[in-house]
């Protein structure tokens, strides 16, 4: 024990001899661990964020026409005043949505929605929105209302907080839709909506609610509609209710593609994770550059020090005891630097967390605090590995060779 002693002094000895030259060797090993620390954290808080908005959109069912892989002809709704993403022939009907409430009965929510993507006019400001055209009786099941009221005529509209802020409208606010052109309508603005966040079913955050028969009088396309959401009073029902819709309306050819935002989270969390994991992978380089530098620190010591480990060997110090000294050098480098670099990674993920993402929800999870151990486990293993090569150097080196070195 009193052995160990010594050569844990030795090395500290040699730390402090040299000082700016460890001190930079350890900056390295911060560097990467911040590097890799607080991207980690960001990811996974993305993650995290990402997976609690849509989760809770769960247990739906969307239900939209199958494009075969791509569409033709003619674009634009009939009536239309501007480009759809569907073709005329593109859209599911009525006796398909019949066919989808039979299936799914009386307790699951049904929710059949026209969308158009157009350029409108509010407070002196142009720009373009998504515009749902659905029952007004279903819009109160599907979103909240943060001032005003649910719409309360067919030219009566609910929009999105984004969509308000930008365009500064308020209750009472009309909004004039379409190409000036082409033809417009104006609609009145009964209500703003509360902040919904990314959803599967109906990113209403920035967009436009109305009314279906005003949509349809305007866009044309009575009983086509765009899409269909079910929303299952039961999440474990969904696979069940999804086999049969495709059952019955997939029999002869595909005529609609159906997805359950369950599958969808699953597939966003992956991406996700990949993105986070190659953003990681990137940051682990200024590891390596670290290690190179430990590495160099760890031979020019053992160079410095070819005369102290002939006297030591000399005296019947043991190779294993040579070794176990630069090693120690090596552990306190990446102790030294991992430690420093885990709280500037705690304070500088938190900062990135919330430029990036905007929230800390959820910062202090056990999935993204997991990444500050693991940060500093890579650190001090790093300056190990790279201290091994210059420990097994130098303990095999010939001690009467070792005391003729200058």
């Amino acid at each position: 024990m009193i052995i160990k002693d010594i050569f844990f002094e030795l090395s500290l000895r040699n730390i402090r001899l040299n000082f700016l030259r460890s001190l930079l060797a350890a900056i390295g090993i911060v560097i990467g661990v911040v590097a890799i620390t607080s991207i980690g954290i960001m990811g996974a808080n993305m993650t995290l964020s990402v997976t609690a908005q849509l989760s809770e959109s769960g247990n739906i069912i969307m239900i939209s026409p199958d494009s075969g892989g791509g569409s033709g002809g003619d674009m634009g709704r009939p009536g239309g005043n501007s480009g759809s993403s569907l073709d005329d022939d593109e859209y599911i009907d009525e006796k398909q949505l019949r066919t989808i409430e039979k299936i799914t009965g009386a307790e699951n929510l049904v929710v059949a929605l026209y969308s158009e993507s157009d350029t409108i006019s509010a407070g002196g400001k142009d720009g373009r929105a998504t515009i749902y055209g659905l029952d007004p009786s279903i819009i109160p099941e599907l979103v909240e209302i943060a001032e005003g009221t649910y719409p309360v005529s067919i030219s009566g509209v609910v929009v999105g907080p984004t969509l308000a802020e930008r365009y500064d409208l308020k209750v009472g606010s009309r909004i004039k839709v379409g190409d000036e052109d082409e033809g417009q309508s104006t609609v009145k603005v009964n209500g703003i909506l509360e902040e919904k966040g990314m959803s599967m079913d109906l990113n209403s955050d920035n967009a436009i609610l109305a009314d279906g028969k005003w949509f349809t009088s305007f866009y044309g396309g009575e009983g086509e509609y765009d899409q269909v959401n079910v929303i299952a009073a039961d999440i474990d029902d969904i696979e069940e209710l999804e086999e049969e819709i495709d059952r019955q309306l997939n029999y002869r050819e595909d005529e609609v593609r159906i997805q359950d935002s369950g599958s969808m989270l699953e597939r966003i969390s992956e991406s996700l994770g990949t993105i986070t994991s190659f953003m990681t992978a990137i940051g682990a380089i200024s590891l390596l550059v670290a290690a190179v530098s430990i590495f160099n620190v760890m031979m020019m010591s053992v160079t410095e020090r070819i005369k102290e480990i002939g006297i030591l060997r000399s005296i019947g110090t043991k190779r294993r005891e040579i070794r176990r000294m630069f090693l120690y050098e090596s552990l306190l480098l990446g102790i030294i630097g991992s430690v420093i670099g885990a709280v500037c990674s705690f304070i500088g993920g938190y900062a990135l967390t919330f430029g990036m993402i905007g929230t800390t929800d959820y910062f202090f999870m056990p999935e993204s605090m997991i990444y500050i151990p693991v940060g500093v486990f890579i650190g001090v293993m790093v300056c190990v590995l790279s201290g091994i090569y210059p420990a097994w150097r130098a303990s095999n080196l010939d001690p009467i060779e070792a005391l003729r070195a200058e």
